[in-house]
């Protein structure tokens, strides 16, 4: 660290000079203007950016021996995860069907980009979307509504043995993946331009927390799939109606630690949210309960009722984690003064 004293001229103007190594390097001179950001923790960024716009970046991928339509798609969602604007697919052959249709899906999954441009080797995708324009507090309060559905209808088709219902959950998911992706894409991006974060009202620890409890959410998405998966292989079986009965209990309190630790998130209830937590301890003797239950059935039933008290407990779980999250954050947070 390079320690240099402040100094005051004209009687009132705090005065400090810049490294000359990074004034060379950032190529300044006299008179250009530079940008000074107050940050959230008290330090002060000095940047030459002083449009506050947001950052243009492109990643370009050649596939002109690309084997696997499916190991491009995983590269789009990096790319547009990683933040960046503009993504060029080009390749020295003719791009086959297979390239546009991962394409297609893609941009169909993903929030904001489009194809702007497309030729025989080249397809140019553009993000349309302004990161402000989107709130995170938004975002998760449509994913939190999302999950909780797919979870309240995965113990209803598993009741009810509806089909439709139960391939519903399933396409649910897709919806949950997209928003999740938007999050953390907003999160690369405001890691890298501190100056969108001011426009969102938002701090850099709030970005951090939020993105790791939309993960959080996402996952309490994929265990309402795995229920609904499970569910299919025992479609055929009659479920004994103790273990249908022991079964909605277990995700009915599950359900109920996962809806305490969004509004706890919201209220930022420090007390609160450690209450909630501790109810998981209850959830996990209502599973094994379930699992107790299911020994006396066929043994391909008894997997399969196992492994959907095994979701309902990690639900259950994942939503304390959410509750255990929002005291990590609310620690961290100043104490507000006493009026």
């Amino acid at each position: 660290m390079e320690i240099r004293k402040v100094q005051i001229t004209g009687g009132s103007s705090f005065v400090i000079t810049l490294p000359k190594e990074w004034a060379a390097a950032q190529k300044i001179k006299k008179n250009d203007p530079l940008g000074l950001v107050v940050q959230p923790d008290g330090t002060l960024l000095v940047t030459r950016d002083v449009t506050e716009g947001q950052f243009q970046r492109e990643k370009v991928f050649d596939i002109t021996n690309l084997e696997e339509p499916a190991f491009l798609f995983r590269l789009l969602v990096g790319a547009y995860i990683a933040g960046f604007t503009n993504i060029r697919i080009t390749s020295k052959s003719r791009l086959t069907a297979s390239v546009s249709m991962v394409v297609r899906d893609f941009t169909q999954m993903a929030i904001g980009p489009e194809v702007v441009e497309e030729t025989e080797n080249t397809i140019v995708l553009k993000d349309l979307l302004n990161p402000a324009e989107m709130p995170f507090d938004n975002t998760i309060r449509r994913m939190f509504v999302i999950v909780k559905n797919m979870q309240l209808d995965a113990i209803n088709a598993l009741e009810s043995r509806d089909k439709g219902l139960t391939d519903d959950v399933i396409a649910r998911d897709n919806d949950v993946d997209r928003l999740h992706w938007l999050i953390a894409r907003q999160t690369n991006i405001i890691l890298k331009n501190p100056s969108l974060a001011r426009k969102m009202d938002i701090s850099t620890n709030k970005v951090v927390n939020t993105y790791i409890i939309s993960r959080i959410i996402e996952r309490i998405g994929d265990h309402a799939v795995r229920i609904m998966e499970n569910e299919k292989r025992i479609s055929s079986f009659t479920i004994n109606k103790d273990i249908i009965t022991a079964i909605r209990k277990a995700a009915t309190l599950a359900l109920s630690i996962f809806d305490k630790s969004i509004v706890l998130f919201f209220k930022k209830d420090l007390k609160a949210s450690h209450q909630n937590i501790e109810q998981v301890h209850d959830l996990e003797d209502l599973c094994e309960n379930i699992n107790t239950l299911a020994m006396e059935e066929d043994p391909v039933m008894a997997i399969s009722l196992r492994n959907i008290a095994e979701s309902i407990r990690r639900s259950g779980e994942y939503a304390g984690d959410i509750s255990e999250n929002v005291i990590n954050y609310l620690v961290e947070e100043p104490v507000p003064a006493r009026k």
